[in-house]
């Protein structure tokens, strides 16, 4: 159990800061980090990062697969862990 608390403290800090270097790349105009990605972090685990991420940056708030696709992937994640560890 430690371990996973340990991998979701750092995939949501890292997703956190992957937003962030997406949103000075695209501030810059320079070479993006891929939606793709930024889903893939989610997926694995990252959700809360990426919500918070979004929010604290302001980065991909007009884009639906960001506002409907993230939450979702976090209620999906709650209901796993639910399911799995009580």
């Amino acid at each position: 159990m430690r371990e996973s608390v340990i991998y979701l403290i750092g995939i949501n800090l890292l997703t956190f800061i992957i937003f962030g270097v997406d949103k000075r790349k695209a501030r810059k105009r320079k070479w993006r980090i891929s939606e793709e990605t930024l889903i893939w972090l989610s997926i694995i685990g990252g959700s809360i990062g990426a919500l918070v991420g979004m929010s604290f940056s302001r980065h991909k708030t007009q884009k639906r697969k960001f506002i409907l696709g993230i939450p979702a992937i976090l209620l999906v994640q709650v209901v796993l862990f639910c399911y799995f560890f009580l």
